[in-house]
């Protein structure tokens, strides 16, 4: 920053100076070539660029850490870069940042780029409101984005913003944990919870959940509907939601099991006011066996905040196969996340365009999340494999490489806000009994009458 500023102070000063020659009116020495000492001075003032600050909101707060490492790393290296490019970053976590992003939306300006979602939950209202500027499609033709990535983040054949990540849920478990009370990776939902009786009888948590953010509950449960629907899950929700009717036995019999694992204490006690920082260091202390959560926490694996005890022995299941359902262990709880989009109301618009296509050039977001066992991108990442790969990636490649069907956006994430609002709190309240499995599917209904 020392240097930034140092950068505009010698601007300013050789601005100043060039004024103060031309008011004296005095003749410059000509060079050989006919050219004045002044106009030469000029002409190399006009080659530094004009001081830019681009203002940023992002949805990643540990900036030594994970994805909001990669971010600022890819911030620095643009603003190295570009001397005169200022980058001013805020950041809130995730339910913090929802509730301020639309503070900014209500106002007349916004930060120039923004971190958002590519659900219809929340893209589709803000691309409708004008608030997103629309991407030029050609930019990323050699970027390598994955077949269907930029679908969430399009509306009418116009791309709105780009994804950051290749988002698949799954249960981290602690190996050794597991190893030393003698606990197998469960095949089937059922001996999921045959397994969670155990873990509790040794006064271990089964799995931690955050419930408190709510929105992991909605993705546990669709998780339940891919493994009870197999593919058509997608499309059975969409229909259910346009014709505002939820009575596919699938959607009753996810609830009710949701409703049972909690009344088995899968989840730790008090798990509906857990949130994601809780839910983890549950995990992490070694205090949960399992935890339930999207690869964007595979980064767990190099964090060194995390005793090497831990961190080593992480590993990953996907949801087990349920009795009677129609999907495979290969059918997966999966989309394409987070990501970013330019404001049209921000002062930077065309800089922070610049910023946007150099982040994601596939030598910029995509090498540096998979070099540092990030995330997977949601763009060719296999390139840039190195056979250093920590465990985690390595499965969670595996389970992405023989996938054969996945999930798409999350039940909550596919319709009007007031629906992601309604999904939110009636699958908490559904997973600790306040409301019945048939009032959690008439309440999604009652959302469009």
């Amino acid at each position: 920053m020392m240097k930034k500023v140092l950068v505009v102070i010698l601007t300013l000063a050789l601005t100043i100076s060039l004024v103060a020659c031309s008011s004296k009116g005095t003749k410059e020495p000509t060079s050989e070539n006919g050219t004045t000492k002044e106009q030469t001075d000029v002409e190399k003032s006009e080659d530094v660029a004009d001081p830019v600050t681009i203002k940023v909101f992002s949805n990643l707060p540990d900036r030594t850490s994970g994805q909001g490492f990669v971010e600022q790393t890819l911030f620095d290296a643009y603003m190295d870069e570009n001397t005169n490019v200022t980058i001013e970053v805020e950041t809130l976590d995730d339910e913090a940042y929802k509730t301020k992003f639309k503070a900014y939306a209500a106002g007349s300006k916004m930060p120039d780029l923004v971190s958002v979602w590519g659900q219809p939950g929340f893209i589709d209202e803000v691309i409708d409101a004008g608030i997103l500027e629309p991407l030029h499609e050609e930019d990323y033709k050699e970027y390598g984005f994955i077949n269907g990535s930029l679908d969430g983040f399009s509306k009418d054949g116009v791309i709105f913003g780009l994804p950051r990540n290749t988002d698949v849920l799954a249960f981290y478990y602690n190996q050794k944990m597991f190893q030393d009370h003698g606990w197998t990776v469960p095949q089937t939902y059922d001996e999921l919870l045959t397994l969670a009786d155990k873990i509790n009888a040794e006064d271990i948590i089964p799995v931690a959940m955050d419930g408190g953010d709510k929105w992991p509950l909605y993705i546990f449960i669709t998780d339940l509907m891919m493994k009870i629907d197999g593919s058509g899950i997608l499309d059975k929700v969409k229909t259910a939601i346009t014709n505002k009717d939820f009575s596919d036995p699938t959607f009753m019999q996810a609830a009710d099991l949701l409703y049972e694992s909690a009344q088995r204490d899968l989840f730790e006690i008090g798990f509906e006011t857990t949130d994601y920082g809780t839910a983890q260091n549950l995990f992490t202390n070694a205090q949960s066996a399992m935890y339930y959560m999207g690869s964007w926490d595979m980064s767990m694996a190099t964090n060194q905040d995390i005793p090497a005890e831990i961190r080593d022995n992480i590993r990953v299941f996907t949801m087990p196969v349920i009795q009677g359902g129609k999907a495979t262990a290969t059918d997966i709880t999966a989309w394409n996340g987070g990501g970013y989009s330019i404001t049209s109301s921000g002062a930077q618009k065309e800089e922070a365009r610049k910023l946007l296509n150099y982040m994601f050039k596939p030598e910029g977001w995509t090498k540096l999340a998979w070099e540092n066992g990030v995330c997977m991108s949601a763009q060719d990442f296999a390139q840039f494999e190195t056979g250093n790969e920590t465990e985690i990636q390595k499965q969670f490649m595996q389970i992405v490489k023989t996938s054969t069907n996945i999930s798409g956006s999350p039940l909550g994430d596919l319709g009007t806000t007031e629906f992601k609002t309604v999904t939110e709190d009636s699958v908490q309240d559904l997973s600790i009994g306040k409301i019945t499995s048939e009032e959690f599917l008439t309440g999604l209904e009652n959302v469009y009458k």
